[in-house]
């Protein structure tokens, strides 16, 4: 028997569930630790990538596009960035039925050798001065390795870690999954903002802007470390143990037209989630600089503190989710998107730091509320023998049309409108699609997920 679990007797109380002939599984805490953090570390290194790359755009764009405009190099850069969401959904499509295949484990840790690869590859790549044209395609491949790889992470840590979690505690243990990713962000933007000064314009051009991406080694070998000391979700082992042999194939076919409904949520889910996760995170920077002239470093500063008072929140946020339940907290924020948009927009553009702060903190306390909640609300969306595959391909390819694509879309509609309250009318529209998606999902707190036995904490 596995160490992971253990068997509770059949006379043990269940939830009434389709799994309930089944004797529950009762986890191990401290595999279940170990779990957590070798699932968040992946997010978090994603995300430190995020961070890297967006601070340092603006070197990128001297270093690999020859363009004297420092406009067409930064867009240049930016179009590197953002082929990365062009294939996301193959990297899904690969490996979220590959996850359902052979396992979550095996799956998640041939991801983080590729996004370790990818960004570490990028810290040695020779400057366009060097090689030429060849310089800016390898930072292309770099990001299209980057990107299919992510296409297999989230839905992949999600899972394991929901699968791995007590139902009673699922909420607030999912919830570090995106304490990982504020973690990775402040992490790779920190260290950036803490390099500028300490450098020179000169040696940040010519080596200092390597530092960040050859940091991504070293954590992708922890990562990697961490993940394979892990054993397969008891979900999955009990999926396994069903079948005289082998796993039997889930076709892609029926991940899509077999759970369409649930796909339907999931993408609703993942649009609100998203489209004000890289509002705030992404674009709001942007707006602040461009649009309200407002000093860059100190806007920087500004989202860093409040990705901060949000890593403070996440795992409270994350247990109240266990004790009211996932719908409400989602409902909450959609609510909260829907209402304090226009008010919170309105005192971000006062420009005093004060003001700024304060819309800024707002949006990002609403924003929590998915944060803390969707890790364990969108596993539950599916059954076992096929949730890392579906959730894979409803979560990258909402992300992929609707969350990647935030920024340019309000930029375009405020240059084509010139209505500067744009994102919160943007955050608004999602919030009503989001709201709708909250209204016809089921409540998943608490209870065993689709497929699996009732899981128990030692």
């Amino acid at each position: 028997m596995s160490a992971a679990t253990v068997t509770a007797p059949r006379s043990v109380s269940l939830i009434k569930s389709p799994t309930a002939a089944a004797p529950p599984t009762v986890t191990d805490p401290a595999l279940v630790k170990r779990a957590v953090k070798a699932a968040a570390l992946g997010n978090a290194m994603e995300w430190f990538d995020f961070g890297v790359y967006s601070y340092i755009a603006v070197t990128l764009g001297k270093v690999f596009f020859p363009s004297g405009n420092p406009t067409a190099q930064l867009l240049s850069t930016f179009g590197a960035f953002a082929a990365a969401f062009l294939v996301r959904p193959l990297g899904g499509m690969v490996f979220g039925p590959l996850g359902d295949r052979i396992g979550r484990q095996k799956v998640l840790a041939v991801t983080m050798i590729m996004m370790a690869a990818g960004t570490f590859a990028i810290g040695l790549i020779p400057s366009y001065s060097v090689i030429g044209v060849g310089a800016p395609l390898l930072l292309l491949a770099a990001r299209l390795v980057q990107g299919f790889s992510t296409g297999g992470e989230y839905a992949g840590a999600s899972t394991f870690i929901a699968e791995y979690a007590p139902d009673k505690r699922r909420g607030f243990l999912g919830s570090w999954l995106e304490f990982g990713t504020l973690a990775g962000y402040i992490g790779g933007a920190g260290l950036v903002t803490l390099m500028t000064p300490l450098l020179s314009s000169d040696e940040l051009l010519s080596w200092g802007w390597r530092i960040p991406f050859l940091i991504a080694g070293p954590m992708g070998i922890i990562g990697l470390y961490l993940r394979m000391r892990l054993e397969e979700t008891p979900a999955f082992a009990a999926e396994v143990e069903k079948a005289e042999a082998d796993r039997p194939k889930v076709p892609l076919r029926e991940m899509i037209a077999g759970q369409w409904k649930a796909l339907l949520l999931c993408m609703g889910l993942v649009l609100v989630f998203n489209v004000t996760d890289y509002m705030l995170l992404s674009y709001m920077p942007s707006y602040l600089t461009s649009e309200l002239h407002y000093d860059e470093t100190h806007g920087l500063l500004v989202v860093l503190g409040v990705m901060a008072l949000m890593m403070i929140v996440q795992p409270f946020a994350g247990a109240l989710t266990d004790r009211v339940g996932r719908r409400p907290v989602i409902a909450a924020g959609c609510a909260g998107f829907l209402f304090l948009s226009i008010p919170a927009v309105l005192l971000i553009r006062q420009g005093s730091l004060a003001a700024v702060g304060l819309g800024m903190a707002a949006l990002g306390l609403l924003l929590v509320c998915f944060t803390a909640a969707m890790p364990s609300a969108l596993p539950a969306l599916f059954p076992t023998r096929c949730r890392y595959g579906s959730l894979s391909i409803g979560f990258n390819v909402s992300v992929s049309l609707f969350g990647g694509t935030t920024p340019l879309v309000v930029t375009a509609l405020i240059g084509a409108t010139g209505n500067m309250m744009m994102p919160a009318y943007y955050m608004m529209a999602a919030a009503v699609i989001g709201g709708f998606a909250v209204w016809r999902m089921s409540e998943s707190a608490g209870r065993p997920l689709p497929g699996s036995a009732p899981s128990l904490e030692s």
